[in-house]
């Protein structure tokens, strides 16, 4: 009965608002399947199929109900090479093997770690596709005719403003239908769908990839493979955090990867490319009311009606609609309150989330801005956490005894102060070091212990450590000293 109760909720919950909002989703998804195919070298048969293939594909098998899942511009950039360089067939190998590393990476459960991706990394990532999103809609507006900004115009208010009036419908789904029919009964002389390209006219058949199965191809496609599965699942993990806050609801960030990895082993076999999650979609799927896993199915299955079925009339929807539905995204993706709340923000943080935005902003590369921001964040933290390592000196009446209690964490970032912290001065007879409220982390630590423990024996004191949890005494069992030399080798009184 759980399991069925789960089913029922993830895919039954509120099936109207999910088809309605995979119907918005396939229209959108058309342009930019075609615009992906472009920018990677390829015929668009081959970004609109890929979309289809892993947005059913995803559906069954991911572990984020209401995410879209696609063809992308972040993995297409990575495959202009490959298709330039040794053409079509080592794409689909590369995009096969592709989805191979990202179940193994499913296997090993490496998804669950996403967790360790900060929140400003999170906001920049956030700010900076939504900056990308909007960019990417400026070559239809730039040196476009006065009409064109007028149906643009026209459609942000029917998107804004119809939700005030009824939310029965997705506001989104009526722009783009209002649009197009007032276009085509006025005739008016602007980009439509058609221009961007040729739609399929056939479904798409299984084919396994014309390469030759050697080393020598391994070695061709696999460093492009290991990039786009690393590109592909910090895409989809991150617009997954995105879509739980958005939501409030958990996913299964593991089983997501390996859904990811199933999904790109199967689009090169139907004659698509790898693809991943796709947050301007994923963004338009759930601010349209969608929470289930119906919807990424429909969207799927209702993009390749349009394409062979009602092609003729998809081609047909003027830009100007999708780009004020993409315009919508961006305004809504974007953080505002990151930057209202600059000044207010630790700086640090505001360091990390700036960084990322702008370098994946210059770049056009997601994971150079998010791997940036980790390793700031990472920076900073270890920096805040290795001052918080405290040496206090504990009065004794004894003489030539010195007593000190340690607290907080010891590792490689606060060894030094640590270090620094004892007086090694006078003539000690007895020191007793007390790490009852102390953490020992690594190497370094045990070192920077052996380090202070071994300047105090050169001094002829004796010297006992006491209060090590065992964490950190098997940690010192197996690779300390001062437990087992008296002296450091070659030293001697």
């Amino acid at each position: 009965m759980t399991l069925l109760a789960s089913v029922r909720q993830q895919w039954l919950a509120n099936p109207r608002r999910d088809l309605l909002a995979g119907t918005v989703v396939a229209l959108a998804l058309i342009p930019e399947a075609i615009a992906f195919s472009i920018i990677a070298g390829v015929d668009p048969a081959v970004g609109l199929y890929a979309s289809f293939v892993i947005a059913v594909t995803i559906a069954f098998v991911g572990g984020r109900p209401a995410m879209i899942s696609a063809a992308t511009g972040a993995m297409a950039l990575l495959m202009v090479t490959l298709v330039r360089d040794h053409g079509l067939e080592y794409l689909f190998a590369a995009s096969i093997l592709c989805g191979v590393f990202q179940i193994v990476i499913g296997l090993l459960k490496l998804g669950r770690y996403i967790k360790f991706v900060s929140r400003s990394v999170m906001t920049g990532f956030v700010n900076s596709l939504a900056i990308l999103i909007f960019l990417a809609q400026m070559p239809e507006l730039i040196g476009a005719n006065w009409q064109t900004f007028a149906l643009v115009g026209a459609a942000l208010v029917i998107i804004y403003g119809l939700p005030r009036l009824t939310r029965a419908v997705p506001s989104p789904l009526v722009a783009i239908v209002l649009i197009s029919a007032f276009v085509m009964m006025t005739g008016l002389d602007v980009r439509t769908v058609g221009d961007m390209g040729q739609m399929p006219s056939t479904l798409p058949v299984f084919h396994l990839p014309a390469v030759p199965l050697t080393w020598e191809t391994f070695a061709i496609i696999a460093p492009i493979s290991a990039t786009l599965a690393f590109v592909g699942l910090l895409e989809s993990l991150l617009t997954a955090n995105l879509i739980d806050d958005l939501t409030d609801t958990p996913s299964n960030k593991d089983r997501e990867t390996r859904g990811q990895g199933i999904a790109n082993i199967l689009s090169p076999l139907f004659g698509g490319m790898a693809g991943c999650a796709m947050i301007g979609q994923s963004i338009i799927n759930v601010t349209s009311g969608a929470r289930g896993r119906l919807s990424t199915l429909w969207a799927g299955l209702f993009l390749l009606f349009l394409i062979l079925v009602l092609q003729d009339w998809v081609a047909r929807i003027p830009m100007a609609a999708l780009v004020a539905v993409m315009i919508m995204v961006s305004i809504g993706t974007f953080d505002w309150g990151s930057v209202l709340k600059l000044r207010s923000t630790p700086f640090q943080s505001s360091i990390v989330m700036l960084a990322t935005t702008m370098t994946v902003v210059a770049t056009h590369d997601l994971s150079k801005g998010v791997v940036l921001g980790v390793i700031l964040s990472a920076v900073f933290f270890m920096r805040k956490v290795g001052k918080t390592v405290v040496v206090e000196e504990i009065e004794t009446p004894e003489d030539g005894v010195l007593r000190y209690r340690i607290s907080g964490q010891l590792f490689f970032a606060s060894a030094d102060v640590f270090a620094a912290a004892f007086e090694h001065h006078g003539n000690p007879k007895r020191v007793e070091i007390d790490m009852t409220d102390a953490h020992l982390w690594d190497l370094t630590g045990v070192a920077a212990v052996d380090k202070v423990v071994f300047r105090y024996r050169r001094q002829g004191a004796e010297v006992e450590v006491i209060g090590m949890n065992a964490a950190g005494q098997t940690l010192v069992d197996r690779v300390g000293r001062h437990d087992k030399d008296h002296l450091p080798v070659g030293l001697s009184h």
